[in-house]
């Protein structure tokens, strides 16, 4: 009885697979095939049924994820996109909304939407704000739409009709209008990807949906019949970005649902990791081979981002989209982020990748670029023969080129050069890591900060001491956790309703059925009867009167308008930090959050062991700690030897299979008795 997952990020496609039975693990990692993404999961399966005996036949349960409906959407190499929508509305889509991100920027243009305006049709129609029908839907208007898409070739179609998250009818005739004379074209109903307000978010949802659902309709079914040839049979589960798993099938009808499914399955690790140790509040960083994702999982739980925008920046407004997404921030920041000198003669670090081809100059597969694996591995941190378990050998002398094309001309030395790349890299991450925390009115002192990623570990302890953490966590197998994840996610879906009310106690009643409604809807969702054991999580948005924007908080069946309202204002006042005890309340939008019980994997307890911690030493190896300390002389240790309760002072290296961890001067580590590492600051010398 195996439980299989793998993750599809930009340079490795990473496997884990966990016995229920015996407790076995099966790891592996390969290339990401980038131009079929199936191939590398293949390759990551062989591997591990060649090094580690991995039984495809034993499999029951297969969770995947990875990057195919983002890369769609940043390649723009979706699909051919028409939008259907209610006449005197085409515009929407790209008159966007009229704040600018920069506000003095006069330069500034919208994003180029993803329909283009040719292929925006009206037709009329019209509800008012509560559903109510004003104008019936003019059937006739189809008929040039349905000549006109046929003529273009359109692969899919996107149906936004205004007010229709509250009363769905037109939509869902136009629709079937739609697909019946369009049998090869796919229709998407914006009713049934979002139902809340807002329409030119809504609009953008159902776009973007439309535009990649055959894509990742297509790969699925590569995948899956590429799987069912290798004697996997079993249920198959995609990754979602809110940081829960469901069907194939469902996450074809939702393909947006993927946006950020890689780096969610590492949200849910770190959530289940810090479950393991006790703690709630939970700083979890990523950092891969061609960015870094951190989030922040508070109360137990990951947080979702209520406002999610793709390809948002500090200058741009992005894409905005109604679906749930845990509230990761990524940046260009990974292990192959390439290094460079730019026009003033300026150090930068990404977000340009080397990726998995060419890759790393160390990797010696035709790569020339400096990196930050090549400045990680110049410094000493990394061995060139333990690399990813000994598979893959780094040549120590092509980093040091790559690293002297920025360290000559800035008149440096390729150690201190290395330490500048890392140092940039550092100050990306340390910035990323306080926009999940400070910026959201959290601190990251009240965290412990779970690490993981093939270079994410190299350099946890010195962000954690900069951060002033609880603790540093390296968690079990980190350079694949987020495919460890997977394996600790469950079946989950979440249910959006726009519904305006004053906060009152009748309104409260009415909320009640509200919810009972959208528990149907659940339980409807999972297939699995009234008996279903369905863990529910109640939210609301809600707002000060006059306000634009709310908050979301907790709410409970047995809240009363004073509890509620208690809870709202502590929420308001951490996200904008204040509070208006005498204005009025009102609800906006609900939020069911449904997650079906089931098996997750487990962290088995490491065998006693009357072994001193010099049985895991396996060497020394010096490290370059800047200009400060130099070079240093570090005891290097072999995780898998390491036993429960031992501590070790540093500096000092872990070396795993996956990952490699640095520990600094005057910190301490300690392997709990699931393996987990913890690595604290050493309170005796630093007082």
């Amino acid at each position: 009885m195996i439980r299989l997952a793998t993750d599809v990020g930009g340079t490795f496609t990473d496997l884990v697979g966990y016995d229920e039975s015996s407790g076995e693990l099966f790891t592996a990692k390969s290339l990401t095939t980038v131009r079929n993404q199936s191939r590398g999961v293949l390759n990551a399966i062989a591997s591990a049924e060649e090094a580690c005996g991995l039984r495809t036949r034993d499999v029951t349960f297969f969770a995947h994820g990875g990057t195919t409906v983002i890369n769609a959407i940043t390649e723009r190499k979706g699909v051919r996109t028409a939008l259907v929508t209610t006449a005197g509305f085409r515009d929407v889509l790209e008159i966007g909304r009229g704040n600018r991100p920069d506000l003095y920027n006069l330069q500034f243009h919208s994003p180029e939407p993803f329909v283009p305006r040719d292929l925006r049709f009206e037709v009329r129609e019209r509800l008012d704000a509560s559903g109510k029908v004003i104008l019936p839907l003019e059937l006739d208007d189809l008929r040039p739409i349905i000549a006109r898409c046929k003529a273009e070739g359109i692969e899919a179609i996107a149906v936004l009709f205004l007010h229709s998250y509250a009363n769905p009818e037109h939509e869902i005739l136009c629709a079937g209008i739609l697909a019946d004379a369009l049998p090869e074209v796919t229709v998407c109903a914006s009713h049934a990807v979002s139902r809340q307000w807002r329409e030119y978010e809504r609009t953008n949802t159902v776009v973007l949906n439309a535009y990649v659902q055959p894509i990742i309709q297509h790969y699925f079914e590569r995948l899956e019949e590429a799987l069912m040839k290798r004697g996997l049979t079993c249920p198959y589960y995609a990754m979602q970005s809110n940081g829960g798993i469901s069907t194939f099938d469902q996450a074809v009808g939702s393909p947006l649902t993927l946006v950020e499914s890689g780096p969610a399955g590492g949200v849910a690790g770190a959530a289940r990791i810090g479950d393991a140790i006790g703690e709630s509040e939970v700083l979890s960083l990523d950092v891969g081979g061609t960015t870094a994702k951190c989030s922040l999982i508070h109360g137990g739980r990951p947080t979702l981002n209520v406002d999610y925008k793709l390809e948002h920046t500090r200058i741009r407004p992005g894409h905005p989209v109604q679906v749930p997404v845990v509230d990761i921030v990524e940046i260009g920041s990974g292990g192959g982020s390439i290094a460079r000198l730019d026009d003033r003669g300026a150090l930068r670090v990404g977000p340009e990748s080397a990726g998995s081809t060419p890759g790393p100059a160390c990797y010696g597969l035709g790569g020339k670029k400096p990196t930050l694996s090549d400045a990680i591995l110049a410094i000493g941190i990394f061995d060139p023969a333990t690399f990813a378990g000994g598979s893959m050998h780094l040549d120590r002398q092509k980093a040091a080129d790559a690293i002297a094309s920025v360290a000559t001309p800035l008149g440096m030395s390729i150690e201190d050069a290395a330490i500048a790349i890392i140092d940039i890299a550092h100050a990306s991450m340390i910035n990323a890591l306080k926009l999940v925390t400070v910026q959201r009115g959290h601190d990251p002192r009240d965290a412990v900060f779970v690490v993981s990623g093939g270079a994410g570990p190299a350099l946890a302890t010195r962000l954690g001491r900069d951060l002033s953490v609880k603790a540093t966590v390296i968690p079990p197998h980190p350079g694949i956790f987020s495919a460890w994840g997977m394996l600790a996610a469950e079946p989950r879906a979440d249910f959006r309703g726009t519904w305006f009310s004053a906060l009152t106690a009748d309104a409260l009643t009415e909320l009640s059925a509200r919810f009972d409604g959208l528990e149907a809807e659940a339980i409807a969702y999972f297939a699995k009867g009234q008996d279903a054991d369905i863990r529910f999580t109640y939210q609301i948005e809600a707002r000060y009167r006059g306000q634009e924007h709310g908050v979301f908080a907790q709410y409970s069946r047995e809240d009363d308008v004073q509890s509620f309202a208690e809870r709202f204002h502590a929420n308001h006042e951490r996200a904008y930090s204040f509070r208006l005890l005498d204005a009025g309340i009102e609800i906006t939008t609900l939020h069911l959050e449904a997650v079906l019980n089931g098996p997750v994997i487990t962290l088995p307890k490491l065998p006693g062991t009357d072994r001193s911690v010099d049985a895991a030493l396996t060497g020394h190896r010096d490290v370059y700690f800047g200009a400060s300390l130099g070079w240093l002389s570090c005891p290097v240790y072999e995780r898998c030897l390491l036993g429960p309760g031992q501590s070790i002072e540093g500096p000092m290296i872990v070396e795993e299979a996956t990952a490699t961890t640095l520990v600094q001067e005057n910190q301490v580590l300690e392997v709990t008795n699931t393996g987990i590492l913890i690595i604290r600051e050493n309170s005796v010398k630093a007082g």
